[in-house]
């Protein structure tokens, strides 16, 4: 994807695997600024304080993060202790250990010598399979707003309601429910983002609306409990989001909100997908149940952080002095609620019949 016009990605090794460079998302919309990271200890805390984010991002951080803690010591302690340190940074997202275990299935074996090449070969692999299975969502799901365009009146676009952010900047490149979207931008098909602000952490008003207006993609912010209002006047023909894990039976985990946008599209009749690669689906979790969600720091809901006129960055209070507050990061959509997961392999039901459709090797490994 682009910003001013540049085709840019979310990650990116520089000078031969010695260091890891990133967009530091904590300072998005208000800075465009670049991190370099040079230990695993580094990679560790971008992914804990969210200067990367999303679940496919995540997973392509661990794996290069591993990467540099091979650079310094490439022993089996070394190994075992690099991806303990980066699988408990966020519990929630199963990318995180699924590229974590890609990489250790790819290591283990080899020499210690052989190991720091293998392993920054291997993460650029898992980033750039990250980039074509985002590719392929979106050649997915593109038929499902070419359908919807089709029944619009001359000169109307599709409105689509997306929350959080499951752009590119989520990803390596391309993002999961925004990839259908840039696919319909860029054939010339009019569409119109309804952007969740997705509070506490803004990722929606701050990071998808940033992402979507740097590519030239009609959009608007609304506050969170606007979607329900929209649904029920007409307004939004298509909702799409992501998800951080899917379980066995189709359950989805998604940022917090997901599940009332869910209802609210049930009832009104709005369609509801879910666009998410492979390595987001745990297949040893039964239902959404056993999905762990990840309670963060009060501060997030109590603070906010924007800008000022004369363009400084500042956190504030925006809560009444001394009251606590709760911070599940997550909810979960029950399948029922969902019309259809988005995948790189196609468009299938969201259950786990369905599922196995898309994936029948699945199935037969468990046979």
């Amino acid at each position: 994807m682009k910003i001013n016009g540049k085709a840019t990605r979310t990650i990116w090794p520089e000078n031969g695997g010695a260091f890891v460079a990133i967009i530091d998302q904590t300072l998005l919309p208000h800075r465009l600024e670049t991190v370099s990271l040079e230990t695993v200890e580094d990679a560790a805390r971008a992914i804990l304080t969210m200067q990367v984010r999303g679940a496919p991002l995540i997973g392509a951080t661990a794996a290069y993060g591993l990467a540099l803690a091979l650079r310094q010591d490439a022993s089996d302690r070394a190994l075992a202790d690099a991806i303990a340190l980066l699988a408990k940074q966020r519990p929630t997202a199963v990318n995180l250990r699924w590229a974590l275990e890609e990489m250790r299935r790819a290591l283990a074996d080899l020499a210690p010598e052989a190991r720091a090449a293998a392993a920054l070969a291997k993460a650029a692999a898992i980033a750039d399979d990250d980039v074509e299975t985002c590719r392929l969502i979106g050649v997915h799901g593109l038929p499902l707003i070419e359908a919807i365009a089709k029944t619009k009146p001359k000169g109307e676009p599709v409105n689509i309601l997306t929350h959080c952010n499951a752009g590119w900047l989520a990803c390596v490149d391309w993002g999961t429910a925004t990839s259908p979207i840039y696919h319909a931008h860029e054939t010339g098909i009019s569409v119109h983002v309804w952007v969740d602000e997705t509070r506490p952490r803004n990722q929606g008003a701050s990071l998808t609306a940033f992402e979507l207006g740097s590519h030239g993609v009609p959009h608007t912010i609304v506050v969170d409990n606007a979607g329900g209002h929209l649904m029920q006047h007409g307004k939004v023909d298509l909702c799409i989001v992501g998800t951080d894990r899917v379980a066995a039976n189709g359950d989805v985990a998604n940022k917090i909100g997901t599940y009332l946008k869910a209802l609210a599209a049930h009832d009104t009749g709005v369609p509801f997908y879910v666009a998410l690669p492979y390595s987001t689906i745990d297949w040893s979790l039964a239902s959404g149940r056993d999905i762990p969600i990840e309670e963060r720091s009060a501060t997030e809901v109590l603070a906010m952080t924007g800008r000022l006129a004369d363009g400084s960055v500042v956190t504030v209070d925006i809560a009444a002095r001394g009251s606590p507050a709760a911070n599940p990061a997550f909810d979960v959509t029950p399948s029922r609620l969902v019309t259809g997961f988005i995948t790189e392999r196609g468009v299938a039901p969201a259950s786990r019949d369905g599922l196995l459709s898309l994936y029948p090797e699945r199935n037969e490994s468990a046979a």
